[in-house]
């Protein structure tokens, strides 16, 4: 089976979710703590390539260090990136990515797209 990492939060239920899907289907994901061990700026925008979606697309814009943070959809990718980095509990979880191909395990079973 191709290499699964999963940016994992041990809180979330729909990371614990997409993670126990994925075992189940007899995956053994490279499980990240992203909140622990932050991913750099490179492997950001990396992950967002292979999404296909935009910086701002993956911030959780319900934390309440979003809110204090002052960004909007003008502000540029460069300080979206920074402030994921800076503030990895901003990061949309979980994220699966295998190879050249990733998702967004909401719904987790969004995880199971990429054994196929």
């Amino acid at each position: 089976m191709n290499n699964i990492i999963i940016w994992h939060n041990p809180r979330c239920s729909k990371s614990r979710q997409a993670l126990a899907l994925l075992e189940q289907a007899g995956a053994a994901p490279v499980v990240l703590k992203y909140l622990e061990l932050p991913p750099t700026v490179k492997e950001l925008q990396a992950t967002l390539s292979k999404l296909q979606i935009s910086a701002p697309q993956l911030v959780r814009r319900g934390e309440a260090v979003f809110k204090s943070l002052g960004l909007s959809e003008d502000t540029p990718t460069e300080v979206w990136l920074a402030a994921m980095v800076e503030h990895p509990i901003l990061i949309e979880r979980p994220i699966i990515i295998c190879d050249n191909r990733a998702v967004i395990g909401r719904p987790p079973e969004n995880a199971l797209a990429l054994l196929e």
